[in-house]
């Protein structure tokens, strides 16, 4: 098939651009800069420069295309109030932007690559796709808003007759991530994660490989108008951490910070705009962590596309080495 991908230099978009030149695919990324994107050159990968603001070029390229997977956005939690309108862009004005153009183009099938985030604080229960937020809830970040105002865009479109299928993923680690959780898994695995703060984060981890197998099972088999999770492994952050450290034969972290310190300290972090290790907008990152849970499930893409994520100790052993058995852990 030739399938346009957009985000094919972000971290979900690489692991499906692979996945989908493995197997033969004629693949069109859709990336800002080709030369920045070198690392995605391989056999029927072609890169083409785009910011993915011209609708007219975005139909362009999307014609006589078999489908479009739309996995561009932008992940960041704890930015500044003045850095909103781009996140906004990034995740709502884009995604409205390339969905329009593949309708436009008559592309047959269109992969969304939403979030699980669009659900909100789960309250550490497991939910699925189908779930809502209350309406009476807040938003717990601004990632977290443009993600629903983003998901919406694409269920309106469906209800209009769209061939739109939505993959909703978990917390993503694995190769090539630069996340913050990614980055804790990494430093416990090495034993050198210092301490542990907002432990009682509640956390779905699901590993990259598996995750853009589940979403290239959504593409080619998803029933269209349909959701599917990709949740992962649920467990808290100071849990997965013991997990990480274990596999890679290390003690975890003794060391914990209380909430009540860092809820003390976010105001002149952010008047401060952010020191060593705390992002810009602490309040936001300590409101959107402490004992909140982002829990998905998978049972839909189990049953219907066969979804099997691996477990977290696994996951962290395929990624930074290790044995899995000394976790003493069962998914």
């Amino acid at each position: 098939m030739r399938i346009v991908v957009t985000g094919g230099a972000g971290f979900i978009g690489r692991a499906v651009v692979e996945r989908l030149a493995a197997r033969g695919d004629e693949v069109v990324a859709l990336v800002r800069d080709p030369a920045w994107a070198a690392f995605l050159a391989a056999p029927g990968v072609e890169l083409v420069q785009s910011t993915l603001a011209d609708p007219a070029a975005l139909e362009q390229a999307m014609a006589g295309a078999d489908a479009v997977v739309h996995a561009a956005g932008s992940y960041r939690i704890g930015i500044k109030a003045d850095e909103r309108p781009a996140m906004w862009d990034a995740n709502v004005g884009t995604t409205e932007r390339v969905l329009d153009a593949a309708i436009a183009a008559k592309v047959p099938r269109i992969l969304y690559v939403s979030t699980y985030n669009v659900v909100g604080n789960t309250h550490y229960k497991v939910v699925q796709e189908d779930d809502r937020r209350a309406a009476t809830d807040g938003f717990l970040s601004w990632y977290d808003e443009t993600k629903l105002r983003a998901h919406e865009a694409a269920e309106a479109r469906i209800a209009s007759g769209a061939p739109i299928v939505i993959g909703m993923p978990s917390q993503v680690y694995g190769p090539h991530d630069h996340s913050a959780a990614s980055e804790q898994l990494a430093l416990a695995h090495a034993g050198r994660l210092p301490y542990i703060a907002l432990g009682d984060l509640g956390v779905a981890w699901v590993h990259v490989h598996d995750l853009a197998d589940g979403l290239i099972a959504a593409l080619d088999r998803g029933r269209i108008g349909e959701a599917y999770g990709f949740g992962g492994e649920c467990r808290r952050l100071d849990e997965s951490v013991g997990i990480a450290a274990k596999v890679g034969g290390h003690r975890p972290p003794r060391l914990r910070l209380p909430t009540a310190l860092l809820r003390a300290l976010a105001p002149v972090n952010d008047a401060l705009g952010g020191v060593a290790g705390f992002p810009a907008n602490a309040r936001e990152t300590i409101a959107s962590s402490a004992g909140v849970s982002y829990w998905g499930g998978h049972d839909k893409a189990a049953r219907e596309l066969a979804f099997a994520p691996r477990s977290l100790a696994q996951g962290v052993a395929d990624t930074w080495g290790g044995d899995p058995a000394r976790a003493g852990v069962r998914s």
